[in-house]
Parts: C-alpha cells; sequence; structure tokens
C-alpha cells in the first residue's frame, strides 16, 4: 500500500497519519511494526519511516523501547457522544487510570462571552490537567455560580470527579447537557501543560450543565488532544 507521491504532504507525514489511524482503530494496541515491515509495507526508504516514528516519539504516542522495538504508548479515548459521563468515567471504561491536577481556581468576573452562555457576571473558575495513565490528555475549564463554585472548591479537586460532588456531596441532580465539538489549535499556554508541540490539533468540548428546571449548573470549555480522544455516536436511518 504505496503512499501518495504525487501528494504535496511529505512522505513522513503521510505515514505519520497513517499510523495514528492504526492506532486510534485499535489495528496497533501493541508493538508496532518494524522499520523494515513499514518499509515494505509503504514502499520509502527508512528515513521517511524514522522521520515519522520520531515525531509520533515526540508527541507522545509512542514510545521507543531499546532492544524490544516501538510500542503504543497510548489508548484512545472514546466518549460516547449519547451519555452524560464524565472525563474519568470515560477514562476507566477504557481500562487506564484517571488523574486530575489542579492549576487555578478562583472567582472573577466573566467576559460578555461568557456572561451570555452562564447568564452570571461572575463565576467560580476551575481549571485542571486531565491525565490518563499519567499522559495529560486535556485541559478542562470549568465555571459555576459562585455560591456553588465556592463549595466546590473546598473538596480536593487533585482527586475529586466533578460530577461525582455535584450528584453525591451537593445533591445536584437531574442533569441535562447541551454539548458542541470543534477542532482547533492549541493554546501556548495549554501546549506546555500538556507537553505537545504547539502545532497540534485539539478536540474543543464545549458544554453547559442545567437541572430539569433548566437552572445554569456549569460551563466547561476543554481541550482534548486529538491523537488521544475520539467522540462516538450510533447512528440509524430512519425510513
Amino acid at each position: 500500500m504505496p503512499l501518495d507521491y504525487t501528494n504535496s504532504i511529505p512522505l513522513y507525514v503521510q505515514l505519520k497519519e497513517k499510523i495514528e489511524g492504526k492506532i486510534m482503530d485499535g489495528t496497533y494496541s501493541g508493538k508496532v511494526p518494524s522499520e523494515r515491515e513499514l518499509m515494505d509495507e509503504f514502499y520509502i526508504s527508512r528515513s521517511t519511516v524514522r522521520h515519522a516514528i520520531d515525531a509520533l516519539v515526540r508527541e507522545g504516542s509512542l514510545v521507543k523501547k531499546p532492544g524490544k522495538g516501538t510500542f503504543v504508548a497510548v489508548k484512545p479515548i472514546n466518549d460516547w457522544l449519547g451519555i452524560l459521563s464524565s472525563t474519568t468515567e470515560t477514562i476507566q471504561n477504557m481500562n487506564m487510570r484517571p488523574g486530575a491536577k489542579l492549576i487555578k481556581s478562583r472567582t472573577l468576573t466573566l467576559p460578555a462571552y461568557l456572561q451570555k452562555i452562564t447568564g452570571l457576571t461572575e463565576a467560580v473558575h476551575i481549571k485542571r490537567i486531565r491525565f490518563a495513565d499519567n499522559i495529560p490528555i486535556g485541559i478542562e475549564n470549568n465555571y459555576y455560580p459562585v455560591q456553588l463554585g465556592e463549595k466546590i472548591i473546598q473538596y480536593d479537586l487533585n482527586k475529586a470527579t466533578l460530577y461525582d460532588l455535584l450528584e453525591k456531596e451537593l445533591g445536584i441532580m437531574s442533569i441535562e447537557a447541551a454539548q458542541t465539538i470543534r477542532a482547533d489549535q492549541v493554546k501556548k499556554t495549554d501546549a506546555k501543560l500538556l507537553k505537545v508541540p504547539s502545532n497540534t490539533s485539539t478536540l474543543i468540548a464545549e458544554r453547559k450543565l442545567v437541572d430539569m428546571r433548566g437552572d445554569f449548573i456549569e460551563y466547561e470549555h476543554a481541550a482534548y488532544r486529538s491523537d488521544m480522544y475520539s467522540f462516538n455516536i450510533k447512528l440509524s436511518r430512519k425510513k
């Protein structure tokens, strides 16, 4: 299966994308093919293979083990779009270990666009890095009404699952959400937190939570590494 030599995209980038696709669909789940095997499969030079592999190692998708070969470093995290679940639950469902690191929590006056979304003038802002098997996968920014947010920040947010706090500790049940997903380049400050290049693509998930009465509970703006995170939904055609 040769690469497209007539394409303006460099061959190593094409190969990198092929390997990423095989990681995401589960074809590669442990050790990836050797340099020779990739050369023979895609009809390319050793330098092209090494360039692609080195790029994936730098991004954290692959890891080299001296004397053993090159292995997939992560599993893609699949988030079911039809179910309101926490990041922690999503990671656990992939048999990976979830984690979080609090970057900041503060009360602030919201910019105009967030005031329009939330209906609030002030909110408590919580920013955290999310991890899967100790690998940083995303940056989550959560905004809460001040009274609710002040209760949330009393807990250890390096360990707590926010949905669990809302439901089990604070008694906020029957939550509904509206969510949008789009692609964007990672912010420079977030790239450093995620330990990825500044040109890395991310999936932006924006989610607004309300209770059954329609009262605002939370707005989340999250950026997830697109090489580790995918959103799945089942569709059917009605006749």
